[in-house]
């Protein structure tokens, strides 16, 4: 080693190159040889690395190894040997400049640490990408996690180069640290929030990814596209993305539709107004008139009969409708509305069917639906429910009810 470490210089010395010339010349010219043979063991080792990766991925059947390729993993880990070889030679190369050794090793440890969070970054990827493939993984906070193992490597690596170029100790480093506490705290709040909300999401399932949320305060209504550990991501029905921080999901209310989703059923929740003046008492004629309805023939036969035993019983005098027992026509057509939607095909019979008469409002008396859908994709749904709807509307004037609606009558003014 000292005779080929001396070599250039007693080349130079004998072309007649003075003696302070020629120890800084051979320094660069064993600087050249020692990059070249760097340059070259790395594009071996990444060779090697690839060669040996790629017939590893081929042989396998996990996807994590072609996830470790695309993220340039081997490239990264041979990056490794050159580094190792150049902290072994160097003190050759500094042996007659011994102070450009240290600040020279102080830039190769630094460079070690740098390159150790790279090559933990590429791996914390790979493993990123290969859970988004896993079933049972594809709508966990993945995101959030692998950038919490970020975060806490990029302080260790900041703190051991802070170590490293100060030369004091790590538990110097942390308590200077801990007296700038305020500070940090006001700088990384919403990362510190963001991660407390991480884990509190993640343990709590709070959300998920693909979950259905709506957020009105943020103009949120779509679905989870991402989380991380600062925002969430919600890529809205019209295709616009909304970005919520991590923090305001325990902060901030929000309905997550999941439970509909993972159900049997979509809810539909709707009424019409009837017009309070239309309700009456259905006559003998208009029964006879209804009874020709398939739907409800067999009920008003039995509620007939039912009603005129009950007033044969009691010996009501039906001169007036009023006495006694009567059917409605609002109480007929709400039992045919509950029979035509327990019929209905896109309704889920295993949830809540009902037809239900809600309180007088001034705008009529509200007649609900209430009821789920079997399909819980939004076109699909509204479809069904328009479907209901658009039957309901048509059938209502033949129970002799009517619809509430404003009576527009433009004044003298405006006409």
């Amino acid at each position: 080693m000292q005779k080929f470490q001396d070599f250039f210089y007693n080349l130079f010395i004998e072309n007649g190159v003075s003696a302070d010339s020629a120890e800084y010349l051979n320094m660069l010219a064993l600087l050249a040889i020692l990059f070249l043979f760097v340059f070259i063991a790395d594009v071996i080792t990444k060779r090697v690395l690839m060669r040996a990766f790629k017939s590893l991925a081929a042989a396998s059947k996990t996807k994590f190894d072609d996830m470790l390729l695309a993220n340039k993993t081997p490239n990264l880990v041979a990056h490794l040997v050159p580094l190792f070889i150049v902290i072994e030679l160097f003190p050759v190369v500094f042996l007659d400049f011994q102070s450009f050794e240290r600040p020279a090793a102080l830039l190769l440890k630094i460079y070690g640490i740098l390159l150790f969070i790279w090559i933990l970054r590429s791996i914390l990827k790979a493993i990123e990408s290969y859970c988004k493939t896993v079933p049972r993984l594809r709508d966990k906070p993945i995101d959030s996690y692998t950038q919490v193992v970020m975060l806490f490597s990029w302080v260790i690596g900041i703190a051991s180069v802070f170590v490293i170029v100060t030369d004091v100790s790590f538990w110097k480093f942390f308590t200077t640290l801990g007296a700038a506490s305020a500070v940090l705290l006001l700088i990384f709040k919403d990362t510190i929030l963001g991660f407390v909300a991480s884990i509190q999401v993640a343990v709590n399932d709070t959300v998920r990814i693909g979950d259905w949320v709506t957020m009105e305060k943020y103009g949120a209504d779509g679905d989870v596209i991402e989380i991380n550990l600062n925002t969430v991501q919600v890529q809205n029905f019209d295709k616009t993305i909304t970005n919520i921080p991590t923090y305001a999901l325990l902060s901030d209310a929000f309905t997550n539709w999941r439970g509909m989703s993972s159900s049997g059923g979509r809810r539909i929740k709707r009424a019409v107004l009837i017009k309070a003046s239309s309700i009456k008492y259905i006559s003998d004629s208009e029964l006879d008139k209804l009874k020709s309805i398939k739907l409800i023939s067999e009920y008003l036969q039995s509620s007939q009969a039912e009603i005129n035993q009950f007033n044969k019983e009691n010996d009501v005098d039906k001169s007036l409708l009023i006495n006694g027992r009567n059917l409605t026509n609002f109480g007929v057509f709400r039992k045919y509305l509950q029979t035509f939607i327990e019929n209905h095909s896109g309704i889920n019979k295993e949830m809540t069917i009902m037809t239900r008469q809600l309180a007088p409002t001034p705008h009529g008396i509200p007649l609900e639906i209430y009821a789920f859908s079997t399909d819980k994709r939004w076109e699909n749904y509204e479809y069904i429910m328009a479907d209901i709807f658009d039957h309901c509307l048509a059938s209502i004037p033949y129970f002799g009810l009517e619809i509430f609606e404003y009576d527009f009558k433009p004044s003298e003014k405006t006409a």
